[in-house]
């Protein structure tokens, strides 16, 4: 009989009172990407609806509105947003000069936040979801 090994996997951030938090996440963004990351997270604040919630899901920063809209974070060397397969598809010809993967778009540290075309991304998603939430 094979045994398996349990996985430990990384919780998202807590904070005092053990839970997830934007606060401790934000204490634990890398010093490198803090700008980009302030910047990035202010562009997706702009673009989506006043009544979005930041929370943390899957570990990392969202704004949500009765679902998750868009996930973004900070890493070592970028910062990414999650705004889905389908918007990333969308959008294809304009991210072209960007790293992207099927529902990821990263931004390099060494590069300005194209800020008018996250707000673009950011809110053809809240469209998406919306058109989601009628049918």
């Amino acid at each position: 009989m094979r045994q398996v090994k349990s996985v430990r996997r990384k919780s998202a951030p807590k904070d005092k009172d053990g839970q997830a938090s934007i606060e401790a996440y934000l204490a634990k963004v890398p010093k490198g990407s803090r700008a980009a990351f302030d910047e990035l997270r202010a562009a997706i604040r702009s673009a989506v609806p006043r009544v979005a919630v930041e929370t943390i899901s899957y570990r990392i920063p969202a704004f949500k509105v009765d679902m998750v809209l868009v996930w973004f974070a900070a890493f070592a060397n970028h910062c990414s947003l999650f705004p889905t397969a389908s918007v990333i598809a969308k959008f294809k010809a304009e991210l072209r000069d960007y790293s992207t993967s099927k529902g990821t778009l990263h931004f390099a540290l060494d590069q300005p936040i194209p800020v008018a075309l996250v707000k673009r991304i950011v809110k053809a998603r809240v469209a998406e979801v919306a058109g989601k939430k009628r049918r």
